[in-house]
């Protein structure tokens, strides 16, 4: 358990989002990792046509980028890779695995960068330098041994670049298996599965020009100044030129409050900002179902005003009739819905449900933006959809300056579903694939992961390889995962840092340390580019600009074809061809997929290219051929429900969330100035209101007790109790301190997300010593 700073406190924070505050603290990071002088150019290089892509969030760039197209955070994901800080052999003969997990994850994430490759030793307790080629010898060796190809599961990071991933699921499905858990099953998976049976593909509709054109902004569950603070530049923006932007949140996230900008001088020098949210609604979790549905019911309500009084109609009659199906059906539920049944599960207002209608109607192009508060629920697929409906309402898809547009977290977490890491493929891109590459792939559906997690407890997965992440620490039920990992017969890591999952590994365990999307990567004696896709579906190269932190390093393409070759040899595939020329890898993609036509020649342009999106042009890849309105009724028979009946207004339902001083699970230091935390992370913020209710006073120590069906003890232990602008019933809390809590089989109906947002607890006065 981390333990406060000496100078940890709660201080309401005052200031504007960014400004001179982000400045000091990129100072601060800069310093603490020890980036050397030579590195700090690669700063400007970053998000730039000739650079490198931010290795921190999908965020897209903007095509005429300027000299500063990065921040606080981006600039903090830079400086851990670019550290002076070195984790060596002769670190880890120093240190016992057993040692290693007394430190917090902060101070593992301090060590640095690795530079060898490492193996476990059971007899010392320790890893022990191997060469790459007995690596590979002894994955080859412990996937040889399986009974069968689907007792291994493959993670991939959202960090990996579409040559990675592309070369990864090959290999992993030459091998024989489509068990492919990933980063997206944790995060977005309801917007990737939801969005084809409303408007046919999974991914966004709008491009970075569409927010000159927006008139309105509707921000669903996500907080901009931490998560992807690029953004808020776009907001600014927006909000100058007089669109309106809405927060809805069950945090009022000051960030999107005021924001000063660090690329205009004169809002700098003259300690002035600019106000990006007009309005705050804050439903309760889980409930912007209920709060989206409200807002479609008050849309047909108010046409049918229009209609009885002959004015202008509300709906866009016409992009309905021309390009939906199930509208009827939709508008008669909408209808027979109970307005008291939207407000109580919302848990907002009638006037401000109204407010906020009012505007959706006002605006002319709307863009719907929404993160991992919409997606990490029970009901997120639903939500997902709802919110799709809500759009097509008014026409606001497939227009300039309006649109759908799922905010991504990890820089290519879209790219790696679009390159093929999908543990439910469809049969026309395994036709294609094996067609390629002269090889019949697997046909059945594989594990995702929560599945993998669960196949490994029950010792179906025998071994786990992790291209990137943390594992052990971004998934739910942490004791259980860790027994899942210690059951392995070997656990392999690709990374660039130490983390908590090389601490939780098999019998037998692997580290492989790889080269870092900042750092040159010379194959061949030819440096190479690496591409991604970022959340708008623009495709892009990315060179590296510093030094490999060790001249032992691999890049994660290499490390692949070298796994690959080993366990299949060269006789059907020349993997390591492959890992000599991206471009080359490249060519193979493109011939698999029809949108990856010229893939080389394309990719060179500055700014890349953009995959185009059916339902951007207003074509429906459905099963009607339009975009479709669904029926989907409020869940009321929901562990929360259930568990509000037996324990009343005492239950409180938990959020996770990252602190500003995080990514992932990746914890640069132990601030969230944003919410006035500040060298602490063991917090829980809460309604004033259930202060006094549960008999507690801000400042207090409390448990937090998990409460679920299957008799399993959940807890975590000694949190501060924080008052926060939360709605009523509510708290919150960073993860991954909180993952504990959260079920193995808590999960979202048809997405199977982890529901990191929706968690039953109780609080006790806290049984832990301090």
């Amino acid at each position: 358990m981390s333990k406060p700073k000496s100078d940890a406190r709660i201080a309401p924070y005052t200031h504007a989002a960014a400004g001179w505050g982000a400045l000091k603290y990129v100072a601060i990071n800069l310093f603490k990792e020890k980036v050397s002088a030579g590195n700090y150019r690669s700063l400007f290089e970053q998000n730039q046509p000739d650079g490198f892509d931010c290795p921190g969030c999908a965020w897209p760039d903007r095509e005429h980028a300027s000299t500063f197209e990065f921040c606080e955070n981006g600039v903090k994901a830079v400086a851990a890779e670019s550290t002076s800080k070195r984790v060596r052999p002769e670190f880890f003969q120093e240190h016992t695995v057993t040692e290693l997990m007394e430190q917090s994850d902060y101070d593992l994430e301090q060590h640095g960068r690795l530079t060898d490759p490492m193996v476990y030793d059971a007899a010392s307790d320790k890893y022990q330098a191997i060469s790459w080629d007995d690596a590979y010898a002894l994955v080859a060796h412990h996937l040889h041994a399986l009974d069968d190809p689907d007792q291994a599961a493959f993670y991939t990071s959202g960090r990996a670049s579409n040559e990675a991933a592309f070369l990864y699921q090959l290999f992993v499905r030459a091998y024989g298996t489509n068990n492919f858990p990933d980063c997206s099953n944790l995060c977005h998976e309801a917007t990737s599965r939801g969005l084809p049976e409303t408007v046919g593909i999974g991914k966004g509709t709008v491009l970075l020009d569409d927010f000159e054109h927006a008139d309105t902004l509707l921000l669903f569950g996500q907080n901009p100044a931490t998560n992807h603070p690029r953004m808020l530049g776009e907001l600014r923006e927006a909000s100058r030129r007089g669109a309106v932007i809405v927060s809805i949140n069950p945090l009022h996230e000051r960030g999107l409050e005021r924001f000063t900008s660090p690329q205009h001088p004169l809002e700098m020098l003259t300690g002035g900002s600019t106000n990006i949210c007009s309005l705050f609604i804050c439903p309760t979790l889980g409930g912007d179902f209920a709060l989206i549905k409200a807002m479609a019911k008050r849309v047909v309500e108010l046409d049918d005003e229009a209609v009885a009084h002959g004015q202008e109609r509300v709906l866009d009659c016409d992009f309905i009739a021309e390009h939906t199906s199930g509208f009827d059906a939709f508008a008669a539920d909408l209808r027979a819905e109970s307005w008291d049944l939207l407000l109580a599960e919302s848990g907002v207002a009638r006037d401000k449900i109204e407010e906020l209608t009012q505007i959706y109607v006002n605006g002319k192009a709307v863009i719907a933006t929404w993160g991992m508060g919409v997606t990490q629920h029970k009901n997120s697929l639903a939500t997902v959809q709802i919110l799709s409906n809500l759009m097509m309402m008014r026409g606001n898809i497939g227009k300039r300056g309006a649109g759908l547009c799922p905010v991504r977290g990890h820089s290519n977490v879209q790219g790696d579903r679009t390159m093929g890491i999908e543990e439910q493929p469809t049969k026309e891109f395994l036709d294609r694939l094996g067609l390629v590459f002269n090889f019949e792939p697997p046909r059945h559906h594989g594990y995702d992961a929560v599945g993998t997690i669960a196949a490994m407890l029950e010792k179906k997965v025998k071994v786990f390889v992790a291209l990137g992440g943390n594992f052990s620490m971004a998934t739910p039920d942490t004791p259980r995962t860790w027994d899942a990992l210690r059951s392995c017969d070997l656990t392999v890591h690709i990374a660039t840092k130490l983390n908590r999952s090389h601490l939780v590994h098999g019998k037998d365990a692997l580290i492989l340390p790889t080269l870092g999307r900042t750092e040159i990567d010379v194959q061949a004696g030819v440096a190479q580019g690496v591409t991604v896709e970022d959340s708008m579906s623009m495709v892009h190269i990315s060179f590296g600009m510093n030094q490999p932190a060790s001249p032992n390093l691999r890049s994660e393409i290499a490390i692949v074809a070298g796994m690959a070759q080993a366990t299949l040899g060269s006789e059907k595939i020349d993997w390591l061809r492959y890992s000599g020329n991206y471009a080359l890898l490249r060519d193979s993609i493109e011939q698999v997929f029809d949108d990856f036509f010229d893939y080389n020649l394309r990719v060179a342009k500055p700014g890349g290219f953009h995959l185009e999106i059916a339902s951007r042009e207003r074509v429906w890849k459905t099963a009607s051929g339009k975009a479709q309105f669904l029926v989907n009724a409020v869940e009321l028979d929901t562990p929360i429900h259930r568990a509000r009946q037996q324990y009343g207004e005492r239950l409180m339902v938990l959020m996770t969330t990252r602190s500003h001083d995080q990514y992932n699970t990746t914890i640069y230091a132990m601030d969230d100035r944003y919410r006035g935390v500040f060298g602490q992370r063991r917090v829980v913020f809460i309604n004033k209101d259930d202060l006094a209710m549960l008999g507690f006073a801000a400042g207090d120590w409390v448990d937090l007790i998990g409460v679920w069906h299957d008799g399993i003890e959940r807890r975590a232990d000694r949190f501060l109790l924080v008052e926060y602008d939360i709605p009523r019933g509510c708290i919150g809390a960073y993860y991954p301190e909180t993952n504990p809590l959260v079920p193995l089989d808590s999960v979202g109906y048809g997405s199977r997300t982890p529901t990191f947002k929706s968690i039953p607890v109780l609080l006790a006065p806290s049984a832990a010593i301090a």
